[in-house]
């Protein structure tokens, strides 16, 4: 359905999907959707989980301008035309979304370092939806992605004052030849440095 419609609606851009193949004709594109039509698929396999999502992002003149993230099981859409507020402070112990099957090394080092509870969830438009929603406070992920996994929680993020980046800080980029993207951070701007700390010395 997606498909058709931006074929329908926006038939000079090209598309970047996890569920069609790859054209190459998006590297020299400047307008570059980038879809992810279900982003959890372990979690709508297991209902009533909620933890899955639908990823559309938009890169445009070597950007991500502009992105949403569904979350169909709880009647949630959150994106950059009009993004929700930066989270508040939540009082007690900072929280840290990992992934439910592979917790990586650099999370459990950030929670050391902060005192912080991990919460294991599914996708990651559903970990990034709860930074936003200020649920927890940051997601922590290694061990690789797709451009398609992330540009939509990144659009969305970024559009609500979150830091969003690698593990290392550096930036975010995507419609690369390359499509993985090996890590990834996004937290409130308040601890984003204590954790980028804490992932260095682990790593």
């Amino acid at each position: 359905m997606l498909q058709e419609l931006l074929g329908a609606l926006r038939p000079d851009d090209a598309v970047l999907s996890e569920e069609a193949a790859d054209d190459p004709a998006r590297l020299t594109a400047s307008r570059v959707w980038i879809v992810d039509p279900l982003d959890g698929t372990r979690e709508f396999g297991e209902p009533p989980r909620p933890d899955w999502a639908v990823h559309v992002a938009l890169w445009a003149d070597g950007d991500l301008v502009a992105g949403a993230v569904a979350l169909p099981a709880l009647g949630v859409t959150v994106g950059t035309a009009e993004p929700p507020p930066p989270p508040a402070h939540r009082p007690g112990r900072s929280r840290i979304a990992v992934s439910r099957t592979r917790p990586p090394v650099e999370a459990t080092a950030a929670a050391g370092a902060l005192d912080a509870e991990l919460v294991p969830m599914g996708s990651a438009g559903a970990k990034v939806v709860a930074v936003v929603r200020g649920e927890v406070d940051a997601y922590v992920h290694a061990g690789g992605q797709y451009e398609w996994d992330s540009a939509a929680p990144v659009a969305v993020a970024r559009a609500a004052g979150l830091r969003a980046c690698r593990l290392d800080g550096s930036e975010l980029r995507y419609n690369r030849t390359d499509v993985r993207v090996p890590d990834l951070l996004v937290s409130r701007p308040g601890i984003a440095d204590a954790v980028l700390a804490a992932v260095a010395g682990a790593r």
